[in-house]
C-alpha cells in the first residue's frame, strides 16, 4: 500500500480528482485530495490561471504543505497539471518521498532529489505544457541524478485526457494512463 497526496490542477478540485482518488484507494491505496484552492473551481484554462493568481501562490504551496502533515515521510506526490509544479515545490522537504507522479506536465527535479526515485510522467503529445525540449530536460537531469524515469506520451490526445468530463477526454488513453499509474504504485 502506498499513501499518495494527489494534487490537483488549475481547474481546482474537481470531480476528475477525486475519482482517480478514488481508483487508487479501491487498489489498496491511502489518498489525500487537497483543496488548493478553498472549494473554488474553474471551468476554462484561463478562469483557472486567473483563479491561481486571486488565491496566491504562495496560499497554494502553504496549503499544499499542511496537506502532508499527517502523511507519511515515504507519501507519493502525485500532481495534475498546476499539480505537477506543487509537487516541484514540495520535493525538496520530501527527501524520503518514494516516488512521483506527474499527470499532464513535467516538473524540474530538485537538486536534491534522492538517486533511485521513481518518477512517472503522463502526458499528451502534443501538449504545450510538456513541449519536447521540457520533457528532454527533465529526461537529461533524470539521468545525471539517477532517477528513475519513466515517460509516457500519448498521441493525439488534448492536454486534461484523463479528465471526463472535459472535451479532451480519451477514454483508451485515460485507461492506459491509470493502469501504468497503478504498476508503478505496486
Amino acid at each position: 500500500m502506498a499513501h499518495i497526496a494527489l494534487f490537483h490542477s488549475v481547474l481546482g478540485l474537481r470531480p476528475a480528482e477525486l475519482l482517480a482518488a478514488e481508483r487508487l484507494r479501491r487498489a489498496g491505496h491511502e489518498v489525500v485530495t487537497p483543496d488548493l484552492f478553498g472549494g473554488e473551481t474553474a471551468v476554462t484554462l484561463d478562469q483557472g490561471f486567473q483563479l491561481v493568481d486571486r488565491v496566491g501562490w504562495a496560499a497554494v504551496v502553504k496549503r499544499s504543505r499542511q496537506s502532508l502533515g499527517g502523511m507519511p515521510d515515504e507519501t507519493v506526490l502525485a500532481g495534475v497539471s498546476m499539480g505537477a509544479g506543487v509537487v516541484a515545490h514540495l520535493w525538496p522537504e520530501r527527501p524520503a518521498a518514494v516516488g512521483a507522479l506527474l499527470l499532464h506536465a513535467t516538473a524540474d527535479l530538485p537538486a536534491s532529489v534522492r538517486p533511485g526515485l521513481r518518477v512517472q510522467l503522463h502526458a499528451a503529445q502534443p501538449d504545450e505544457f510538456t513541449p519536447p525540449g521540457r520533457v528532454a530536460a527533465l529526461c537529461q537531469a533524470a539521468r545525471e541524478r539517477s532517477v528513475d524515469l519513466e515517460v509516457f506520451r500519448y498521441p493525439g490526445v488534448g492536454h486534461f485526457y484523463t479528465d471526463r468530463d472535459l472535451p479532451d477526454h480519451d477514454p483508451a488513453a485515460a485507461e492506459l494512463t491509470w493502469r501504468r499509474v497503478l504498476d508503478f504504485l505496486d
